[in-house]
């Protein structure tokens, strides 16, 4: 072994992490490195920080929680501040759908029907935070900017995405080939060469100027402009951001509040055809769910009639609406299922004969035989001809049949066209759903039918299909019902139909059914108003069909609708003496008991006027107790009175002409009273008929009251069943609902007395009465309290920074109103966890606090919009106290305090001195500037005018902290007026937990707004006890 070198024997053989590990050593306990470190105190307290670890930067605001700033902190003080600038409300206009608002015309309305139309059309009140992008919570890259920029991108599509696709015979015989040839069987002894046949193969193409000299700068050159072509402006922002091991929590913009839409799907009716042609036939289209027995979609009426026939009605129909000759629909289906069926009903004019005797030329002449059966034919179409002329606004059930959605929807989805023709045959025995493809493929092969599951159910991605229906049933007139008519759908899907077996209507009714586009061009609202895109008022309309949801849909309501939807059921008149077989009813909306007091607004069906002033149900012949299955639409007024009532006049009509006897004879009266105790009045009812005419203010009355004098159908027996339902965003259809509006409402615009159900409140006992509706909230259904969610909030909030007055004393429902508002949170989250984001907010909510809510108007000339006061004069939640107390405040002390902290001796002379006096004794831990706003489009959130800009400084604070336990049970108790038991405190916190979350989507104005107001029931605990319940500390002032 060679001896080692003379200089190599002085290096010193230390490495350096020895080194820097023995100079950590010797300079640990240095006070200059100590000094050095910031760290002041004694040596030995201390531990040593190795130079060889990483030393995380300060977190400010746990610096500045724990080390509070001095008032006069100098430039210090602006780090804990907000800019004076960084908050500014703008109030944007939010769109309308419709080219005419929906807003009605009336110029006197109700109180709560002038709330409800300020909620619905209204500016958007959305706070703008300039600086927000500077913060760490900022994320430019929102879900919606990201499908903005991905709009217009090819589509990238590589091999190993493409499925395989049903024919593998190919790769099958490639793979055989590899595995059956050796190399010795190749030309060139290749195994590629056995699979790939490159004799004829065709060349790539050639790549020009290869071998040509080109300089190094004219090809960076090159490559540099075809990099710029067609590039993206933001390439690297089309990447999804990588997952964050701690994420911050960044509050994304809530969804605009709109009106609901499920899937939608187009249908299209484009003929309808049967063997022969003698007298117009009417169709009407509707969706059924088997499963929940009910329906779902409203009815569209279509006609088909060729202008010949048409011709024959001319007498009896006025001139048609283009609104009423729509042949093209929208349906939109929350809920898909594989139970929801498309149901066609075909009625016909009346003529004399039962459905039977009238069906039966359908079934036995062809449109082969016509030159042979000539005669006969002509004799029909004689007949139908009188009875047009005579019978023509009347009408009589013909056919129907159904068409099972989901099947054909997986069936046009499964095709590889683009478009699928399908021939749907009720009448054959095997199988009833047949596709009809092009000539190159031969015959017939019968569709499976669709299996459960998401997939099979989805309404937006299947491909056009055009069917066509060849058979009906004959209409039954004794199985008219839903109910029948829910045994025929469910029996239809079964092998072994019993429907199958009976004698067919042959017929030819052809629609297309597609996916809707989102914006389509010329279509009808179900309040007949034009949707935006509409170049041409007279091109023929697609009507959107209201739907009526399998389940409920929690939705608020943002938009206008007022309709009323009447279903006669039954009729029964066998104990009734005298002629009355062939029975239609008469239904009008009336405003008074006079005959012209009947109001034009009931929907016309298929070309007719766009609304008329009466509508009749279809005729069964010679039947005293007919099943009915009309839908009769009504457009509501906006304001109902006592005197508006539904009247039912059933008539006897006759078919056959003769001498002296009239057309139609009234055999019986009814009516319901649209409002009871100021409530919209629907629902089932079972009405006792009257033979005579009603009396003289009968509309007040119910026909359940036997009035004097009145002769009954079977002894005032209910003989007549009608079903109303009210598709409303004015009448909440809730009683606990309806209470506290109409209480609210009767304080706002001092209407005393007030009558709800059958009590009478009067103005001495109407604080009570306001605080148990207050109370009784949280027993009303959570449909409707989503669907009113905002004006609901609006009032509960109104309550609480804005006491009102009753008999001259202010009264005090704060505490009422911030626990209902806490019970309402609470019950968006446990019941629709669905709706909330990612940490853990209810979109519902969101949207509210970021677009809808706003402060009430407390200053007589705020530029501020929001709902108006209540007491009908400015006061505040906080207020001196008087010689005469209410009782509902609950303070009884000898000396003059401020009411909203008993601590404070002496009376504000403004509320905002009373907040900084509150404050500055309370003490805070964070410091905040008062917030102004400026800019053209800008408003004042909640803010005084009077005020100078002294006195919107930052208030003194100090870090006085409670004990959890102490601070508890404090609140609650304050809160509540008990001390809380270990079951209900857990209860309390978690309400007031969901209350905090919102906390930060407030601005700060805002949040010392209602701190101002809270403070009057003690509830300024709530936001510290909330902050540490989030773990948040300082959140509710930042």
């Amino acid at each position: 072994m060679a001896e080692r070198r003379a200089f190599a024997q002085k290096i010193s053989r230390t490495v350096a992490a020895e080194v820097r590990k023995q100079i950590s050593g010797q300079y640990s306990g240095s006070p200059q490195l100590l000094k050095n470190l910031n760290i002041v105190g004694s040596i030995s307290h201390h531990t040593t920080v190795p130079l060889t670890e990483a030393v995380d930067p300060v977190d400010l605001e746990d610096y500045l929680i724990t080390h509070p700033l001095a008032v006069d902190s100098g430039l210090l003080r602006d780090l804990i501040e907000f800019p004076p600038d960084d908050i500014e409300v703008v109030y944007s206009p939010r769109d309308c759908r419709t080219l005419v608002s929906a807003v009605p015309e009336e110029s006197e309305m109700d109180p709560h029907v002038r709330d409800c139309i300020r909620s619905y059309t209204e500016d958007w009140a959305i706070v703008i935070r300039k600086y927000h992008k500077l913060g760490t919570g900022f994320n430019p890259n929102t879900l919606d900017k990201q499908k903005e920029r991905q709009k217009g991108l090819p589509k990238q599509v590589f091999e190993s995405d493409e499925a395989p696709d049903g024919n593998n015979y190919q790769d099958e015989q490639d793979d055989l080939k590899r595995r059956s040839m050796s190399i010795d069987d190749t030309p060139r002894g290749s195994w590629a060469c056995s699979i790939f046949d490159l004799k004829n193969s065709l060349p790539d193409a050639l790549l020009p100027n290869l071998l040509d000299r080109t300089p190094n700068e004219e090809i960076d050159r090159q490559n540099d402009d075809q990099r710029k072509a067609n590039r993206h402006k933001e390439l690297f922002a089309l990447h999804p951001s990588p997952d964050e091991e701690e994420p911050i929590e960044r509050l994304s913009v809530p969804e605009v509040p709109k009106e609901h839409f499920g899937q939608r799907l187009l249908v299209k009716c484009l003929s309808l055809k049967f063997e022969i042609e003698i007298e117009p036939i009417f169709a009407s289209l509707a969706l059924y769910d088997v499963k929940e027995k009910k329906k779902i979609s409203e009815n569209f009426y279509f006609d088909l009639n060729s202008e010949q026939m048409k011709g024959l009605l001319r007498p009896h129909v006025p001139p048609a609406a283009i609104t009423t000759l729509a042949r093209s629909a929208i349906f939109s289906i929350t809920y898909p299922s594989q139970d929801v069926f498309l149901v066609i009903k075909l009625e016909k004019v009346l003529q004399q004969g039962d459905i039977g005797e009238c069906a039966e030329p359908y079934m036995i002449f062809k449109e082969a035989d016509a030159t042979k059966n000539k005669e006969k034919l002509e004799k029909l179409k004689s007949q139908a001809d009188q009875f047009c002329q005579r019978l023509g606004k009347y009408r009589m059930p013909f056919a129907w049949t159904a068409i099972h959605l989901m099947n054909i929807v997986s069936s046009a989805g499964s095709l590889e066209r683009d478009s699928t023709e399908v021939e749907i045959s009720t009448g054959e025995r095997k199988g009833s759903w047949s596709e009809r493809r092009n000539s190159s493929l031969v015959g017939r092969r019968s569709l499976e039918r669709t299996t459960s599951g998401d997939d099979s159910c989805n309404l937006t991605s299947f491909r056009p299909a055009t069917l066509t229906v060849t058979n009906f049933f004959k209409q039954e007139g004794d199985r008219l019902s839903d109910e029948d008519l829910y045994k025929f759908l469910a029996d239809m899907r079964r092998p072994s139909s019993v429907l199958r077996r009976l004698r067919p209507i042959t017929a030819q009714l052809k629609i297309d059914i597609s996916p809707a586009p989102e914006n389509p061009h010329y279509c009808l609202t179900p309040e007949l108003l034009q949707v935006k895109l509409y170049p041409d008022s007279r091109v023929r309309p697609t009507r959107e069909i209201l739907e009526f949801p399998a389940r409920d849909v929690y939705v608020p309501n943002t938009t206008y609708r007022n309709l009323l939807y009447i279903y006669p059921q039954s009729l029964n008149f066998a104990n009734r003496q005298g002629s009355a077989r062939n029975i239609t009813v008469k239904v009008q909306f009336m405003y008074g008991e006079d005959p012209s007091n009947a109001m034009p607004v009931i929907f016309g069906k298929s070309s007719c006027s766009e609304f008329s002033k009466e509508a009749y149900t279809a005729v069964v012949y010679h039947n005293r107790s007919p099943d009915f299955h009309e839908e009769i639409k009504v457009k509501l007024p906006a304001t109902l009175t006592d005197h508006h009532h539904l009247l039912f006049t059933f008539y006897h009509v006759s078919c056959q002409q003769k001498q002296n006897t009239p057309l139609e004879t009234p055999v019986g009266y009814t009516w319901i009273p649209m409002l009871q105790n100021g409530r919209l009045k629907t629902g089932q009812f079972c009405l006792p008929v009257s033979l005579e005419k009603p009396p003289q203010a009968y509309s007040v009355l119910s026909p359940e009251v036997p009035l004097p004098g009145m002769k009954w159908v079977d002894n005032h027996k209910g003989v007549f069943n009608v079903e109303v339902v009210a598709v409303s965003s004015i009448h909440t259809q809730d009683p606990y609902l309806d209470k506290f509006f109409a209480l609210v409402n009767a304080l706002d615009e001092h209407m005393f007395p007030v009558r709800i159900g059958d009590m009478r409140i009067m103005e001495n006992n109407l604080e009570n009465e306001l605080k148990s509706s207050i109370a009784a909230l949280n027993s009303s259904q959570l449909e409707p309290v989503v669907r009113f969610l905002y004006l609901l909030l609006d009032k509960l909030i109104l309550l609480v920074v804005r006491p009102p007055v009753i008999a001259g004393q202010i009264v005090n429902l704060g505490q009422a109103s911030f626990e209902a508002m806490a019970s309402i949170i609470n019950r968006l989250h446990k019941n629709l966890e669905g709706n909330h984001d990612q940490h853990g907010r209810s979109s519902l909510l969101a949207s509210y606090i970021y677009y809808v809510f706003r402060l009430p108007n407390t200053y007589p000339n705020s530029p501020s919009p929001g709902p108006g006061g209540l007491g009908g004069s400015v006061h505040y939640a906080t207020m001196a106290r008087s010689a005469v107390r209410p009782a509902s405040l609950n303070l009884n002390r000898s000396r003059s305090l401020s009411n909203s902290n008993p601590d404070i001796s002496g009376t504000p002379t403004s509320p905002d001195d009373e907040v900084r006096s509150i404050i500055g004794s309370k003490g805070l831990d964070r410091s905040n500037s008062w917030v102004n706003t400026g800019g053209p489009k800008a408003a004042p959130w909640g803010s005084n005018p009077s005020p100078s800009a002294e006195s919107t400084q930052a208030m003194d604070r100090s870090c006085n902290r409670m004990s959890s336990h102490t601070e508890t049970s404090s609140f609650l108790q304050t809160l509540t007026g008990r001390l809380p038991t270990k079951k209900g405190k857990e209860d309390e916190l978690e309400k007031l937990s969901l209350l905090v979350r919102y906390v930060d989507l407030l601005p700060l104005c805002t949040v010392f707004y209602f701190m101002r107001s809270w403070l009057c029931s003690g509830l300024f605990a709530v936001a510290a006890f909330g902050n540490q319940l989030c773990n948040k500390p300082g959140s509710f002032l930042s």
